[in-house]
């Protein structure tokens, strides 16, 4: 199998701003590793230059939770969207959050692999389990609701 083929033609930055509209400081998924029909596998890169770290904490620099389950979100998005035949003109919103647990802190130099899969889905709505590990430890695994909107 190709990396086009893993990545459903979804891979580099360029790709990923055509399907969310967030950009810096706010965008938190830098490269999707695979893409399957109902699951996704993408990456953030956490490096010391993140706006954040400069009040999370002083001197001991923690990424925020809000922030890894916003990247959680964010891959989630991306898979939503990669399915919508006109995703110029719609959003997906975050709908809702539950079970979400923190396991491990995620520190400047940590590379997180978020991985997302779809529960459930209806024509406007998706339920997904996200999970963000660093080295394969766990950091934050969370079930999120998602609505896809008209942009207008």
């Amino acid at each position: 199998m190709s990396k086009d083929e893993r990545t459903n033609g979804i891979e580099r930055i360029e790709d990923i701003l055509k399907l969310l509209p967030h950009r810096y400081p706010f965008l938190l998924v830098d490269r999707v590793l695979e893409v399957e029909e109902r699951r996704i596998k993408a990456i953030k890169n956490v490096t010391f230059n993140e706006p954040f770290f400069q009040g999370h904490f002083p001197g001991v620099p923690v990424m925020p939770g809000v922030l890894i389950v916003e990247s959680i979100a964010q891959a989630g998005g991306c898979l939503l969207l990669a399915g919508v035949p006109d995703r110029a003109n719609k959003l997906a919103f975050f709908a809702g959050i539950d079970n979400c647990r923190f396991r491990r802190p995620v520190v400047p130099g940590d590379r997180l692999v978020l991985e997302v899969e779809v529960l459930q889905l209806r024509r406007t709505f998706a339920k997904l389990h996200g999970r963000a590990t660093v080295d394969g430890q766990v950091a934050c695994e969370t079930d999120l609701m998602s609505t896809i909107v008209n942009k207008e």
